[in-house]
């Protein structure tokens, strides 16, 4: 085998696949990338056995071939590449030679018929969803995260499943962690793919990976092949192995029934609870929030550290209602709003609160009581 590729071609795609071939595993070979050099294209190929990736990338192949290198040495030999051309070719023995004129590396390859399956998927059904409204759904629903030892699928995984709002389908991502739950709505085009009305829960470090390679322009191709989650872009396609499990009942959580809807500025509320949560640690992470007579008051308690509090002035005219509630929640919320006024929907004390976008109903984010 033995091609030439530019830097620039290969250097982002090798920066990528980092985290799939970087996770730990009992096969040595999951830490390679698998190159095949056929044509006039090379294909790469990664996966941490939940997670596959392959893209084609347009080179120039003097010798056809296929071998696995450690996706880590071949990133870092890359990326610190003194020219723009990179020249590949296997010696013997599945020895390496990457270099040019002036510098050369000797690296020796694993065997790739020892490099695991990556599913393919010519019979799956597609839809089309905006890159950067993909991006955005993930990006929302993967910081929604339990404890690392937590292994229930719901909390590990995303749901996605199709919606019909006002008359349109749309895709909706969905996740929870047992205190609090987000969820974000998008159109999408083509036809909607039969089955996923149910939904399916995608692991959240496959979603991850998949992020890595969405941009802010384009489209995507989404859709579901037997048992995995295939994202496909014009030169590479990523594939999850979907969880098995099923996720909680969630429609009455997010229910507007006749509670009070709260208006605040963005900025001013998110600043006062991040003041707020100063005081926090593991053990005390609650504050009170009181809503009474067009007055919001968070009080924080640690007998560790001491207290605090802080009011500010909104528009509720309603019963006073003492709740106690986690603030980075909400500072979660806020930071992946966009407009400069959020949305508070209280229903009871016992019930949770909402909090969305004034100007994006596409997201929200519902926030359970604690007991304190």
């Amino acid at each position: 085998m033995k091609f030439s590729i530019k830097k620039t071609d290969i250097l982002d795609v090798l920066s990528k696949v980092q985290g799939m071939a970087g996770r730990k595993s009992s096969l040595a070979i999951t830490e390679t990338v698998l190159i095949n050099a056929k044509g006039n294209t090379i294909t790469l190929a990664a996966t941490d056995l939940e997670t596959g990736f392959t893209g084609t990338y347009a080179a120039v192949v003097e010798t056809e071939g296929v071998i696995a290198l450690n996706a880590r040495k071949l990133y870092e030999i890359v990326r610190e590449f003194p020219t723009d051309d990179v020249i590949v070719n296997e010696v013997e023995n599945r020895w390496i030679e990457i270099g040019d004129s002036k510098v050369l590396y000797h690296i020796v390859g694993m065997n790739p018929d020892d490099f695991p399956d990556v599913p393919t998927v010519p019979q799956a059904a597609f839809i089309n969803i905006d890159s950067f409204m993909l991006k955005r759904m993930i990006e929302r629903n993967i910081m929604v995260a339990g404890p690392s030892d937590d292994k229930r699928a719901h909390i590990l995984g995303t749901y996605f499943q199709i919606i019909t709002a006002d008359g349109t389908p749309k895709a909706r991502m969905t996740s929870t962690d047992g205190s609090r739950l987000m969820l974000m709505d998008t159109p999408f085009g083509g036809e909607a793919i039969i089955g996923l009305e149910e939904g399916i829960l995608i692991p959240k470090k496959g979603l991850h990976e998949i992020n890595k390679f969405l941009g802010s322009e384009g489209e995507v191709r989404v859709g579901i092949q037997d048992n995995h989650f295939v994202v496909k872009k014009q030169r590479e396609t990523l594939i999850v192995r979907l969880l098995e499990g099923a996720f909680p009942a969630y429609e009455e959580i997010i229910k507007k029934e006749d509670g009070h809807i709260i208006s605040v500025a963005k900025q001013p509320f998110l600043m006062m609870l991040k003041r707020m949560s100063i005081l926090s640690s593991e053990d005390y992470k609650a504050a009170i929030f009181k809503f009474e007579n067009n007055s919001l008051l968070i009080s924080a308690s640690n007998p560790d550290i001491g207290e605090s509090k802080e009011d500010m002035a909104i528009d509720y005219d309603g019963e006073c209602m003492t709740i106690a509630f986690n603030p980075r929640f909400f500072i979660d919320t806020l930071n992946v709003t966009d407009s400069d006024e959020a949305i508070i929907y209280l229903v009871s004390e016992e019930k949770p609160c909402l909090l969305f976008d004034k100007e994006d109903d596409s997201f929200l984010s519902a926030i359970m009581p604690m007991r304190i």
